[in-house]
């Protein structure tokens, strides 16, 4: 995951110097009369600065204000518009499994972590209210199509998925009588 993270990270510089590039030596054609001898007008560079042709001046004030322009939309988009951020928060508003319904693995996470606080802190008694409330919520859970549905994978193509604690057998029942339709 480190790697792909890093040639993600080298890639957005990459692109940007292939897209400036591409760009400077399109738009170059366009704009090199200004850096040439025959220019006479007072919108034309001279021959050289400080010993630098106006050539590469012109290329390189090009590709910097072509990589300025794509930085700039950058920020626009990110802090003054804030497009990505509104587009989470809509995918999290609507998505039922970061609300209100939770997905059979992050069930088993929630009441392992439950039973876990629990067995930790026997003498906390407001722990352990809030740790059968979890686990409580995490038995309500499952009783929905999507543990159905991974209780049914796991008995497939692992050995049967055992009643665990925080559910009784009428769950368990349930979860594995249900009909999936795709048959999953």
């Amino acid at each position: 995951m480190r790697q792909y993270w890093r040639m993600q990270q080298s890639q957005s510089i990459i692109s940007m110097g292939l897209l400036g590039s591409s760009l400077t030596l399109l738009l170059w054609p366009y704009v090199r009369w200004r850096f040439s001898e025959s220019c006479n007008e007072s919108l034309c560079f001279s021959d050289s600065v400080l010993g630098i042709s106006a050539t590469y001046i012109g290329l390189i004030s090009i590709f910097m204000t072509l990589v300025l322009i794509v930085l700039c939309i950058g920020y626009l988009y990110d802090r003054v518009f804030s497009l990505w951020t509104a587009q989470r928060t809509v995918d999290v508003e609507r998505n039922p499994f970061w609300t209100y319904a939770l997905s059979p693995m992050f069930v088993m996470i929630m009441a392992l972590t439950a039973e876990n606080l629990k067995r930790n802190c026997p003498d906390d008694e407001e722990m352990q209210k809030q740790m059968d409330w979890v686990l409580n919520y995490c038995k309500s859970n499952a009783d929905t199509e999507m543990w159905g549905r991974a209780i049914q994978h796991w008995d497939k193509h692992l050995d049967k998925a055992p009643t665990f604690w925080f559910v009784d057998e009428e769950i368990m029942a349930k979860a594995r009588a249900q009909k999936i339709e795709d048959g999953n």
